[in-house]
């Protein structure tokens, strides 16, 4: 559940950079140990500058459990990251987000209704006690709540084709699924399907506006892998069209690019990864190399200034930012901790205890697996 809070009035707006860049440094002297501020990767500068902790979205939930001493958690995220942080964190702690209109298009692509009416589809057709279903960590709290209710389990990009390979696994010689239904986000399915081995012909695409998925009994009955379909807005962007021009351009570059982008962009690069494992690539790279990068671009710039003895560019000439974590920017940052020091709490993200409690199931079983 989102608290609603009042809007960040429009003086923060025409702060200039710099003004709002001393008063985030007064706020957060002031605050002290009692906050604690997350970036994630996808961040602008202007919003990294003031992060304490830099990371994915699992891994600052992660941090933010860790650090119990934090009175104030601020998320500078998307609201998916900020429900995982509360719902790791304790009752004592405060999580919040900048701008409540950070959403993510990918999560919003699986609402519970829809879950629901699938697991309910799929009842009739096979048996649902044989359906493992794994969601994404780029998912609602109530998403993961079902998941946690149903013998699932959450993933990251980082550790799928574990959790993948525990879904299908064997427990006492019998094997734990015969099928999964994995959502939101279909490529990052098929992806890490394929590097477990397994053909595409046993794999398909559920599609949530359509009776049954837009599936046959037979389809679903033989398929291994029933794919939600969802996407990231900016990773389906990336083209083997563009990999052909860098490598056209820069006939010695190497190509790295995220599995959420699609199949055939994922076969033509050279490497593919999570985000933590995209900077790890770039850091193994030799000076002077060439590196075509297939990822949000405050990422790639990033590492681009991080790195200026290697030539990093985006696959995507024309810019590719993630524009809802985009709206988490310095006067909204500013804004939530003057309003902090002054006693006030804006947009606190709280998950229901019942929600939490399964959503949380979910995440234990990810980090029993990995």
């Amino acid at each position: 559940m989102i608290k609603i809070s009042v809007s960040m009035p429009q003086s923060y707006r025409e702060a200039t950079p710099e003004d709002l860049g001393e008063r985030i440094a007064a706020a957060k002297s002031k605050l002290g140990k009692r906050l604690l501020i997350l970036g994630h990767h996808y961040q602008m500068d202007e919003v990294m500058d003031f992060a304490d902790a830099r990371g994915d979205s699992f891994g600052l939930s992660r941090i933010a459990a860790d650090r119990d001493d934090a009175e104030f958690v601020v998320f500078c995220g998307v609201h998916f990251m900020a429900e995982s942080a509360d719902i790791l964190t304790t009752d004592e702690q405060c999580v919040l987000l900048p701008d409540l209109s950070a959403g993510c298009s990918m999560a919003d692509m699986a609402d519970i209704d829809q879950v629901e009416t699938a697991w309910e589809q799929l009842s009739q057709v096979t048996d649902i006690n044989r359906v493992l279903p794994i969601t994404y960590m780029n998912s609602t709290a109530a998403i993961k709540a079902f998941v946690g209710k149903h013998g699932g389990v959450v993933c990251t990009s980082s550790n799928a084709k574990a959790v993948l390979q525990w879904a299908l696994g064997e427990v006492n010689g019998v094997s734990r699924a015969d099928k999964v239904l994995f959502f939101p986000d279909q490529h990052l399915g098929r992806n890490t399907a394929v590097e477990l081995g397994y053909d595409l012909d046993a794999m398909s695409v559920w599609d949530p506006a359509l009776e049954l998925g837009g599936l046959n009994d037979a389809s679903v009955k033989e398929s291994t892998f029933l794919l939600w379909k969802g996407h990231c807005s900016v990773h389906q962007r990336f083209t083997v069209e563009q990999i052909a021009e860098v490598r056209s351009r820069f006939p010695q570059s190497v190509i790295v690019v995220h599995p959420e982008c699609s199949h055939d962009v994922v076969l033509a690069a050279d490497a593919s990864g999570s985000t933590d494992a995209i900077i790890k690539f770039v850091e193994a790279q030799e000076p002077g190399s060439v590196i075509g990068i297939g990822t949000e671009v405050h990422l790639v710039k990033r590492l681009a200034d991080q790195y200026p003895d290697k030539t990093i560019i985006c696959l995507d000439s024309d810019v590719c930012p993630c524009v809802t974590m985009s709206r988490i920017d310095a006067p909204h940052l500013c804004w939530i901790l003057e309003e902090l020091v002054a006693g006030r709490v804006r947009n606190q993200i709280t998950v229901d205890k019942d929600t939490a409690h399964w959503a949380n199931v979910a995440l234990q079983r990810m980090l029993e697996i990995v």
